[in-house]
């Protein structure tokens, strides 16, 4: 719970997980404002993947200089791993998994999924070491403060509600415990700020996309269209991912993704995403 004050004898620490995208971009700006119970945030990090859209840097840096001129707050940047270089370095081989969960197609033309580690290899874990970092902690010390994280999950996404896995850490979902507000409800609230409208963050070859964020990306951001295609093609070209007996594919059709009709209706694999991601992407 969200409170000015504990009387569990504990320090409480307030920690809002950034992704840049539509829900957490309105969740700050309502904490900034002191609408989280009175609460403001003692840390604001975002965890940089190292493949996310040029649009979400951009707007990463909109933010930023806009708490910055007014709030006197500061977004802090929990750099790890870069999905994109692991994909290409190929660092899952020993493990008999890629870093993202790509669709897997066998011989007899049946489709699974991959496993799914990248929210907490390249979401999760980073920001959990930055915030070690802030608190002054040597790795594998025992944090003594609770750190209450601070997630963007809106009320149509309750879906994604989860407990935290850290003893050390309580998982907070204020738009929906306070406000009860929905996606559309986050983007009109960050729209009236005068900020424009937000993104709905997500890495660029996130499997989870739907044919319309593909769709509308081919259309309308190229160049990351094209960082996706060459990933998509290379998991199946390049020795390190080559398998006779299952390839791996971007997309859940099990088609290269430049030959994906965007057209077909497929908008339960928005749902799908929903279901399946830690709370800690998309948003």
């Amino acid at each position: 719970m969200i409170l000015k004050e504990y009387d569990d004898g504990k320090k409480h620490i307030h920690v809002l997980s950034y992704g840049a995208g539509t829900q957490s971009t309105a969740l700050l700006l309502m904490a900034l404002e002191g609408k989280i119970n009175g609460v403001i945030p003692d840390y604001i990090i975002f965890s940089d993947t190292g493949w996310e859209p040029q649009k979400i840097y951009d707007w990463l840096n909109k933010v930023n200089d806009y708490i910055k001129g007014k709030y006197d707050r500061e977004i802090i940047i929990a750099e790890g791993k870069n999905i994109r270089q692991d994909l290409i370095e190929g660092n899952g081989r020993k493990s008999g998994f890629v870093v993202i969960p790509t669709f897997v197609k066998h011989e007899d033309g049946s489709i699974g999924m991959g496993r799914r580690q990248c929210t907490n290899e390249y979401k999760i874990i980073p920001v959990n070491k930055k915030i070690r970092q802030l608190l002054g902690y040597a790795p594998r010390k025992r944090v003594k403060e609770v750190v209450h994280i601070w997630k963007g999950i809106s009320t149509d996404e309750i879906q994604r509600v989860k407990p935290s896995r850290e003893k050390w850490q309580v998982a907070e979902h204020p738009l929906v415990d306070i406000m009860e507000v929905d996606r559309q409800s986050c983007i009109l609230y960050v729209e009236q700020t005068g900020l424009g409208t937000p993104p709905k963050s997500s890495c660029i070859g996130c499997p989870f996309r739907d044919n319309n964020a593909w769709r509308e990306m081919k259309m309308r951001d190229p160049e990351s269209w094209a960082d996706a295609v060459e990933i998509d093609n290379y998991l199946r070209s390049a020795s390190q991912y080559k398998n006779d007996k299952a390839q791996n594919y971007i997309h859940r059709s099990g088609i290269p993704l430049e030959e994906v009709d965007f057209q077909t209706n497929q908008l339960e694999f928005d749902d799908m995403f929903t279901n399946e991601c830690e709370g800690m992407c998309g948003v």
